[in-house]
């Protein structure tokens, strides 16, 4: 039987659930998931395989108007994922308007093979399901349409066999027991920005980056120290809170959750300092891997 690999990229906008659907498809929580929008900053890559195929999902951040250097970034991962696909996965939802974009003229003109994923549709009525997907069928008309719901687990195994099917022949292009192509440290760094969104609101989360001093895997447990960075002094106050108690808070929570994706104790240390302006700073960009 031939061998099948190939690079599935997750395209969507804020909101629309592309991260819950990456993860469904991959079996573990690569991806951030919380109600804010604008989560996912960097291209995360989940494989998948089997004896006969190997899937390479890329989860990229949400489609958005760029307003800082940040924003520009975020938006090059987007086309880097889109310059080497061999399967588009377009994730949209019920609620979602078909909006005429750069993006979607890109994928609705190339020859990839594409699949839409209409998600949320346990949110609906059936005869609202089949309006939207009639729309979509006119906007992507070489589209597979797939009505999901990630949060349900309605539709995941049909659009994996798709996804199968779509494959083309190739060797694996990562070793085959890899999960994915980030390291520990990274994962780490996204897990403690998560609670940061979970706990925050307004524009401080968004503010906000993390990067891993120390990231030590030691027999009985893996010793971490993190720096949330900010862009002013008065959100260091914040995110530290009366007392240290805010950053305790924040600290608590994410040790749990590295626990859980790691399977090993951990001992976590939190720092906060300022980086004035960081989302505009290409030094500083680079540093925290926003550019090459």
């Amino acid at each position: 039987m031939e061998h099948k690999a190939g690079y599935v990229n997750i395209i969507g906008n804020p909101n629309v659930g592309k991260s819950t659907i990456m993860n469904a498809l991959v079996g573990e929580r690569l991806s951030i998931i919380t109600q804010k929008s604008n989560t996912t900053r960097h291209r995360i890559m989940g494989i998948v395989n089997g004896d006969d195929y190997q899937i390479i999902y890329s989860d990229t951040p949400g489609l958005l108007s760029p307003t800082n250097k940040l924003h520009k970034s975020m938006m090059a991962f987007v086309k880097e994922a889109l310059a080497d696909a061999d399967i588009f996965l377009v994730v949209t939802e019920l609620g979602e308007s078909i909006r005429n974009n750069d993006t979607l003229d890109y994928i609705s003109q190339s020859n990839v093979p594409t699949i839409l994923v209409v998600n949320k549709i346990d949110l609906s009525s059936e005869d609202i399901v089949k309006v939207r997907i009639k729309e979509w069928e006119t906007r992507l008309p070489q589209a597979v349409i797939i009505p999901c719901s990630a949060i349900t687990g309605f539709g995941i195994a049909k659009i994996f066999d798709t996804i199968i099917s779509m494959l083309p022949v190739s060797p694996a292009y990562f070793e085959k027991d890899r999960l994915t192509d980030r390291s520990l440290r990274f994962f780490a760094a996204e897990i403690i920005r998560k609670q940061i969104l979970l706990t925050y609101k307004k524009e401080i989360p968004y503010c906000v980056e993390v990067a891993i001093e120390r990231f030590e895997e030691k027999k009985e447990r893996n010793v971490i120290s993190a720096v949330i960075y900010v862009e002013r002094e008065s959100q260091k106050a914040i995110i530290i809170g009366h007392g240290g108690e805010m950053l305790k808070r924040i600290g608590t929570a994410a040790r749990k959750d590295i626990e859980d994706f790691t399977q090993k104790a951990c001992f976590l240390e939190l720092f906060v300092k300022v980086s004035d302006s960081w989302r505009q700073n290409d030094t500083a960009l680079r540093r925290f891997g926003y550019k090459n």
